[in-house]
Protein backbone atom coordinates (compact mmCIF):
# COMPACT_ATOMS: atom_id res chain seq x y z
CA UNK A 1 0.00 0.00 0.00
CA UNK A 2 1.21 3.30 -0.79
CA UNK A 3 0.67 6.15 1.59
CA UNK A 4 0.49 8.55 -1.05
CA UNK A 5 -1.99 6.46 -3.70
CA UNK A 6 -3.41 3.60 -1.83
CA UNK A 7 -3.25 0.06 -3.34
CA UNK A 8 -2.32 -0.70 -6.80
CA UNK A 9 -5.21 -1.60 -8.69
CA UNK A 10 -3.19 -2.48 -12.14
CA UNK A 11 0.07 -2.85 -13.89
CA UNK A 12 0.35 -2.24 -17.31
CA UNK A 13 2.48 -3.49 -19.81
CA UNK A 14 3.86 -1.81 -22.84
CA UNK A 15 3.89 -4.50 -25.95
CA UNK A 16 4.70 -4.66 -29.79
CA UNK A 17 1.88 -7.22 -30.57
CA UNK A 18 -0.97 -7.15 -28.52
CA UNK A 19 -2.29 -10.07 -29.79
CA UNK A 20 0.62 -11.99 -29.05
CA UNK A 21 0.44 -10.91 -25.65
CA UNK A 22 -3.08 -11.64 -24.98
CA UNK A 23 -2.75 -15.30 -26.30
CA UNK A 24 0.47 -15.78 -24.02
CA UNK A 25 -1.18 -14.58 -20.69
CA UNK A 26 -4.17 -16.49 -21.30
CA UNK A 27 -2.97 -19.80 -22.47
CA UNK A 28 0.39 -19.64 -20.71
CA UNK A 29 -0.44 -17.78 -17.45
CA UNK A 30 -3.99 -18.81 -17.52
CA UNK A 31 -5.00 -15.13 -17.15
CA UNK A 32 -8.49 -13.92 -18.83
CA UNK A 33 -10.60 -13.06 -20.32
CA UNK A 34 -9.21 -10.06 -22.18
CA UNK A 35 -11.19 -7.68 -23.11
CA UNK A 36 -9.62 -5.86 -26.25
CA UNK A 37 -10.37 -2.39 -27.43
CA UNK A 38 -8.71 -2.11 -31.03
CA UNK A 39 -8.71 1.80 -30.64
CA UNK A 40 -9.25 2.95 -26.91
CA UNK A 41 -11.75 6.77 -27.77
CA UNK A 42 -9.19 8.98 -25.57
CA UNK A 43 -10.01 12.58 -25.70
CA UNK A 44 -8.22 15.62 -24.55
CA UNK A 45 -5.01 13.44 -24.50
CA UNK A 46 -2.15 15.67 -23.53
CA UNK A 47 1.58 14.78 -23.59
CA UNK A 48 4.18 17.18 -21.97
CA UNK A 49 1.36 20.26 -22.50
CA UNK A 50 0.46 19.19 -26.03
CA UNK A 51 -2.18 18.16 -27.87
CA UNK A 52 -2.29 14.97 -29.99
CA UNK A 53 -4.76 12.12 -31.78
CA UNK A 54 -3.30 9.22 -30.38
CA UNK A 55 -4.67 5.68 -31.21
CA UNK A 56 -3.41 3.02 -28.74
CA UNK A 57 -5.09 -0.63 -28.62
CA UNK A 58 -5.87 -2.15 -25.12
CA UNK A 59 -6.44 -5.18 -23.52
CA UNK A 60 -7.89 -5.68 -19.90
CA UNK A 61 -7.77 -8.97 -17.54
CA UNK A 62 -7.58 -9.09 -13.72
CA UNK A 63 -5.98 -11.84 -12.22
CA UNK A 64 -7.37 -11.51 -8.44
CA UNK A 65 -8.24 -8.04 -7.40
CA UNK A 66 -4.83 -6.75 -9.92
CA UNK A 67 -5.91 -5.37 -13.44
CA UNK A 68 -3.71 -6.44 -16.49
CA UNK A 69 -3.69 -3.80 -18.58
CA UNK A 70 -1.74 -4.69 -22.53
CA UNK A 71 -0.88 -1.48 -24.68
CA UNK A 72 0.24 -1.48 -28.04
CA UNK A 73 0.33 2.44 -29.59
CA UNK A 74 -0.69 2.23 -33.10
CA UNK A 75 -0.14 5.31 -34.49
CA UNK A 76 3.64 7.96 -33.74
CA UNK A 77 2.17 10.41 -31.44
CA UNK A 78 4.43 11.06 -28.92
CA UNK A 79 3.64 9.66 -25.20
CA UNK A 80 5.24 7.74 -22.28
CA UNK A 81 4.27 4.56 -24.05
CA UNK A 82 6.74 5.30 -26.98
CA UNK A 83 9.15 6.83 -24.71
CA UNK A 84 9.39 3.72 -23.11
CA UNK A 85 9.39 1.55 -26.31
CA UNK A 86 12.26 4.05 -28.21
CA UNK A 87 14.34 2.95 -24.91
CA UNK A 88 14.18 -0.39 -25.91
CA UNK A 89 12.01 -1.62 -23.30
CA UNK A 90 8.84 -4.18 -23.37
CA UNK A 91 6.87 -5.10 -20.80
CA UNK A 92 5.61 -3.36 -17.27
CA UNK A 93 5.56 0.16 -17.95
CA UNK A 94 3.40 2.13 -15.21
CA UNK A 95 1.31 1.32 -12.12
CA UNK A 96 -1.61 2.46 -11.82
CA UNK A 97 -4.07 3.85 -9.09
CA UNK A 98 -7.90 4.24 -9.22
CA UNK A 99 -10.06 7.10 -7.12
CA UNK A 100 -13.41 8.11 -7.46
CA UNK A 101 -12.06 11.88 -5.86
CA UNK A 102 -9.83 12.46 -8.89
CA UNK A 103 -9.54 16.25 -8.59
CA UNK A 104 -8.59 16.36 -4.90
CA UNK A 105 -6.38 13.08 -5.01
CA UNK A 106 -5.07 15.22 -8.02
CA UNK A 107 -4.49 18.42 -6.23
CA UNK A 108 -3.20 16.61 -3.47
CA UNK A 109 -0.10 15.08 -5.89
CA UNK A 110 0.31 18.26 -7.19
CA UNK A 111 0.75 19.82 -3.69
CA UNK A 112 3.30 16.77 -3.36
CA UNK A 113 5.46 17.92 -6.16
CA UNK A 114 4.50 15.46 -8.52
CA UNK A 115 4.51 16.43 -12.19
CA UNK A 116 1.82 15.32 -15.05
CA UNK A 117 3.43 14.09 -18.15
CA UNK A 118 0.61 12.84 -19.89
CA UNK A 119 -3.33 13.03 -19.26
CA UNK A 120 -6.82 11.89 -21.55
CA UNK A 121 -10.14 10.96 -20.78
CA UNK A 122 -11.87 7.58 -21.72
CA UNK A 123 -15.67 8.44 -21.29
CA UNK A 124 -17.57 10.26 -18.73
CA UNK A 125 -15.42 10.06 -15.05
CA UNK A 126 -12.70 8.46 -16.91
CA UNK A 127 -9.66 11.02 -16.66
CA UNK A 128 -6.31 9.77 -16.35
CA UNK A 129 -2.67 11.99 -15.63
CA UNK A 130 0.36 9.59 -15.46
CA UNK A 131 3.25 11.41 -13.79
CA UNK A 132 6.84 11.88 -14.86
CA UNK A 133 8.32 9.56 -12.30
CA UNK A 134 9.72 7.24 -14.41
CA UNK A 135 13.89 6.61 -13.26
CA UNK A 136 14.27 2.92 -14.30
CA UNK A 137 11.63 1.07 -16.47
CA UNK A 138 8.40 0.00 -15.12
CA UNK A 139 7.89 3.18 -12.55
CA UNK A 140 5.65 5.41 -13.95
CA UNK A 141 2.80 6.15 -11.83
CA UNK A 142 -1.18 6.49 -13.45
CA UNK A 143 -3.92 7.99 -11.58
CA UNK A 144 -6.92 6.55 -12.98
CA UNK A 145 -10.67 7.99 -12.28
CA UNK A 146 -13.17 5.16 -11.64
CA UNK A 147 -16.66 7.25 -10.96
CA UNK A 148 -18.24 6.71 -13.95
CA UNK A 149 -18.50 4.41 -16.51
CA UNK A 150 -14.71 3.39 -16.70
CA UNK A 151 -15.10 1.97 -13.26
CA UNK A 152 -18.00 -0.04 -14.00
CA UNK A 153 -15.89 -1.67 -16.89
CA UNK A 154 -13.64 -2.44 -14.52
CA UNK A 155 -15.85 -4.08 -12.20
CA UNK A 156 -16.99 -6.33 -15.22
CA UNK A 157 -13.75 -6.97 -16.55
CA UNK A 158 -13.29 -8.44 -12.62
CA UNK A 159 -16.03 -10.14 -12.53
CA UNK A 160 -16.23 -12.08 -15.34
CA UNK A 161 -12.42 -13.14 -14.02
CA UNK A 162 -13.41 -15.09 -11.12
CA UNK A 163 -15.00 -18.24 -12.90
CA UNK A 164 -13.19 -18.02 -16.08
CA UNK A 165 -12.38 -21.43 -17.67
CA UNK A 166 -10.12 -20.37 -20.32
CA UNK A 167 -12.85 -19.96 -23.26
CA UNK A 168 -13.36 -17.24 -25.02
CA UNK A 169 -10.30 -15.87 -24.05
CA UNK A 170 -11.06 -12.23 -26.07
CA UNK A 171 -13.65 -10.56 -25.94
CA UNK A 172 -14.63 -7.16 -26.68
CA UNK A 173 -15.13 -3.62 -25.12
CA UNK A 174 -18.48 -3.08 -24.36
CA UNK A 175 -19.84 0.47 -25.22
CA UNK A 176 -19.02 2.74 -22.08
CA UNK A 177 -22.02 4.66 -22.73
CA UNK A 178 -23.70 1.44 -21.92
CA UNK A 179 -23.22 0.58 -18.62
Amino acid sequence: MSRYFGEIRQAGYVVRDIEAAMDYWSRVLGVGPWFYNERVPIVNYRYRGEAYEVHNSVALANSGPLQVELIQTRNDAPSMYRDFLAAGNTGLQHNAYWTTRFDADLDRLLAHGFKVAMSGEVGSNGRFVYFDTETHPGTVIELSEVAGPKGKLFDLIRAESLNWDGRDPVRAFPDLSTL
